[in-house]
């Protein structure tokens, strides 16, 4: 079992940064993606980022270059830094750990809110 925390959402203008902090605890050894998802309103939800154990990163077009994610083995933690937010990037943002595809643990999201 895997726990995640959420942390650093809220509200932001356009063009503005936030960075979102997911704290990991329990088997971590047992993971091998970490993700951010994101959900707006009457969406579905999609994968923003993720970053795997090799550390190879992958990003959704709508958000490269202006969003990074990264981790501190040390503290156990994955980051989400997003910059340039946009009103589209309104969304409750999600942690995600996955063990093997298609199975993992999911935080209990943060939301995200950019005004125009």
């Amino acid at each position: 079992q895997v726990q995640l925390v959420e942390s650093g959402g809220g509200l932001v203008q356009t063009g503005g940064s936030l960075r979102l902090s997911c704290a990991a605890s329990g088997s971590i050894f047992s993971i091998n993606v970490m993700a951010w998802y994101r959900q707006a309103p009457g969406k579905q939800r999609e994968l923003v980022a993720h970053i795997t154990r090799g550390g190879r990163l992958n990003y959704a077009d709508s958000v490269k270059g202006r969003f990074t994610i990264s981790r501190d083995n040390a503290k156990n933690t994955v980051y989400l830094e997003m910059n340039n937010l946009k009103p589209e990037d309104t969304a409750v943002y999600y942690c995600n750990a996955e063990f093997v595809p298609g199975v993992g643990s999911w935080g209990q999201g943060t939301q995200v809110t950019v005004s125009s």
